[in-house]
């Protein structure tokens, strides 16, 4: 066997460089490169590495945890199909990751992680940032990342790597097991020699396959969907992952079967179709909530049924309410005693429209589903339409950003108020123009977030929609937009704290305690005093963004169309009504105190006592 002597590292990135994916018959390279914070633990192994081999692009990032986002980001908008690397020094550079991890697993995006790892010789240690154990040698910070990766290895010996990077590429391209790989390398391993098979480093494609599920079981959905007669669809990420978006806007413009969206799956359909009825579950439209109370069968599409999607289980109230899940991972396909169809929604979707050629729902139930979509639709614009002073009301900021944006460009958010009122408002017009991270709901992905999709669409704008909380928790990336010149304009909204949980805490019967950013009342010992005093502004222009401060809705178009014409990340401050809220039309399930001196909680937990009888187990 004709073999080539590299280290480690040098032989994990020409391996990484030289991975292909092909899906209905395009090719392309399924990292775009390496995003990282070089240390101790990976600065001679994977940098030395990425030194040599700059073919491979690296890109410098700020903070371990916004690099993961930004990868995550990036993949998402690449339907999956590329995605980057992210390398860490040991130790804090690494546990930083954990939280990036965990958010790409759980929304089911590719990211490969390459943690430094302490010596494997052992020879040295404790060496810094080492975690100490008195029962074992054989463990590290970087066992951490197991509950959050659906694959983990350690590389302690070179040859083990011939054999992982297989497995790593096997469920990173695999649409139905991605997630965070988290490949463990110490940093002496990445340093040693090995003699590798050349034939390790030759192009590898790996072919993204459409498959198909069982036809006996495929045959029985068909009669179910033909036999229903207040079908609706669920419309989750798999729909605009598996590029079904065009088949499944044919599919019921024809049947007239209603579509409600989650926030991965929003955009499945333009706002304007007909049977779009717009947001899914508890930040759902009217529309959505009752067709989906009424239904008697629900055809889900790529969705994992998170609580907010099924309103904490009370979403769907027929009692003989069935339903068929279209999903390309097994383990989503039999939620809610469904009948599971394991495959690509595409395919099965172009199988479904063929064979329900003559099926319509009823022209009542039609009309019923086309009218929830043209009244949410003037909903939306009499918001769009208000013109408040000072401080703006959230909705028609949110309208602001949306009329003014183009159809190929991307508004993308993440924690927050901000997500419910962008799910029920933001008018969509194509499969990729809303990103909201919502599976993890984490603070601190957007703007990180938004730079994965600038590098991912650089020909669209992208249109980061962040409030101070999470501004707070995470902004430093503004800093590689500006060193990369990924443009992208941030508007950042000032409610003076946690506006979302805030409102939660109020809704619960605590006052909205602990959400205001406000100095400690020297009289009361609590943080009832006067407002922080913070400027965002000045803090954004001291990372070399340009920015523009507004104040209502006509000085924000003012702004956007300044923003459009500036070629650096721009920021747009204003503040908002923090009280002024778009109305909600749902419950969600949050546990409330049993037992409280106050009568607002005690009155919360009556309410939700109510609400936990209309609950079901779909079995």
């Amino acid at each position: 066997m004709k073999t080539k002597r590299l280290t480690v590292a040098q032989a994990t990135i020409e391996y990484l460089k030289n991975q292909y994916v092909e899906r209905d018959g395009v090719q392309n390279k399924f990292f775009a490169g390496c995003l990282g914070i070089l240390g101790h633990g990976n600065v001679a192994g994977i940098g030395q590495a990425l030194h040599q081999n700059l073919d491979f692009p690296f890109y410098v990032a700020r903070n371990e945890q916004g690099m993961v986002h930004t990868a995550a980001a990036f993949a998402r908008v690449k339907n999956r199909l590329q995605t980057f690397v992210c390398t860490s020094s040991i130790g804090p550079g690494a546990t930083n990751m954990l939280t990036g991890a965990a958010a790409a697993t759980i929304n089911r995006i590719p990211v490969l992680l390459i943690p430094g790892d302490i010596f494997a010789t052992r020879q040295v240690a404790p060496v810094l940032q080492q975690l100490e154990s008195n029962v074992t040698q054989d463990i590290s910070v970087n066992d951490c990342f197991k509950p959050v990766s659906k694959y983990w290895d350690r590389i302690n010996r070179p040859e083990q790597l011939i054999t992982s990077l297989p497995e790593v590429m096997r469920v990173l391209t695999s649409q139905a097991e991605t997630g965070t790989v988290t490949l463990c390398i110490p940093q002496d391993v990445q340093a040693e020699a090995f003699d590798f098979p050349v034939e390790m480093f030759q192009k590898r494609v790996w072919h993204i396959g459409r498959t198909m599920p069982d036809q006996t079981l495929l045959a029985r959905a068909i009669e179910q969907i033909k036999k229903s007669k207040r079908p609706i669809i669920i419309a989750g990420g798999g729909a605009i992952y598996s590029d079904a978006t065009a088949i499944l806007k044919k599919l019921v413009n024809r049947t007239g079967i209603p579509v409600a969206e989650t926030f991965a799956g929003k955009g499945s359909l333009d706002y304007n179709e007909p049977q779009n009825l717009g947001a899914a579950g508890v930040t759902g439209t009217p529309g959505a909530i009752e067709i989906a109370k009424e239904a008697d069968l629900v055809i889900g599409v790529g969705t994992r049924y998170s609580d907010f999607t099924t309103i904490s289980k009370s979403a769907f109230q027929d009692p003989k309410v069935r339903f068929i899940n279209i999903n390309i991972t097994e383990f989503d396909s039999f939620k809610h005693g469904a009948l599971p169809l394991v495959g690509d929604a595409k395919a099965i979707l172009e199988t479904l429209d063929k064979e329900l050629s003559n099926f319509k729902v009823s022209t009542d139930y039609r009309e019923k589903v086309e009218n929830f979509n043209k009244s949410w639709d003037q909903f939306v614009a009499d918001i769009y339409a208000e013109k408040n002073e000072v401080p703006a009301f959230q909705g028609e900021v949110i309208g602001a950003v949306n009329s003014f944006s183009n159809p190929e460009d991307i508004v993308l958010c993440a924690a927050g108020s901000l997500p419910g009122d962008l799910h029920k408002l933001w008018r969509t017009r194509n499969p990729k123009g809303f990103h909201l991270e919502y599976g993890y709901s984490c603070m601190g992905y957007e703007i990180a977030g938004g730079l994965g999709a600038k590098m991912a669409r650089p020909d669209s704008e992208i249109y980061v929609m962040v409030g101070d909380g999470s501004y707070l928790m995470m902004s430093q990336e503004i800093v590689t937009s500006i060193q990369e010149k990924q443009k992208m304009t941030i508007i950042l909204l000032n409610n003076d704290g946690y506006s979302s949980i805030g409102s939660l805490s109020s809704s619960l019967g605590s006052e909205g305690f602990g959400t205001y950013y406000r100095y400690r009342n020297e009289e009361t010992d609590q943080l009832d005093g006067g407002l922080l005093p913070i400027d965002y502004a000045a803090n954004a222009a001291s990372m070399g963004a340009h920015v523009i401060k507004a104040s209502n809705a006509e000085e924000l178009n003012a702004a956007l169309k300044k923003a459009k014409t500036i070629d650096r990340t721009t920021v747009i401050y204003i503040e908002v009504d923090r009280k002024k809220a778009v109305p909600g039309f749902a419950w969600w399930d949050v546990a409330v105190a049993e037992v409280s001196e106050k009568d607002a909680v005690k009155s919360s937990l009556k309410t939700s006592l109510e609400n936990k009888k209309t609950q079901k187990y779909y079995l």
